[in-house]
């Protein structure tokens, strides 16, 4: 997956999850879970949407790498298929 599908692929996820929010304004370093007030639940719900959009395997070990915008774009681009 390419790096600009990657952050695609991030940004309809966390609009899935908090439909009330822009994530596109957030800088791709802030922390996800308190820019948009995400429990543990929805960060969750995010995680696995990555998991099923990118076709790869999340594990527990890796859920550190998605607290940014910028952490799970790299995450996905060097883990998802194409």
């Amino acid at each position: 997956m390419t790096p600009q599908r990657a952050q695609e692929v991030v940004m309809t996820a966390l609009r899935r999850v908090a439909p009330d929010t822009d994530p596109a304004a957030l800088p791709r370093d802030a922390d996800i879970r308190d820019a948009l007030e995400l429990d543990s639940l929805d960060f969750l719900t995010y995680v696995q949407a990555l998991s099923e959009s990118g076709g790869c395997r999340i594990e527990e070990d890796d859920y550190p790498a998605f607290a940014t915008i910028a952490g799970g774009a790299d995450f996905l681009a060097a883990h998802a298929r194409a």
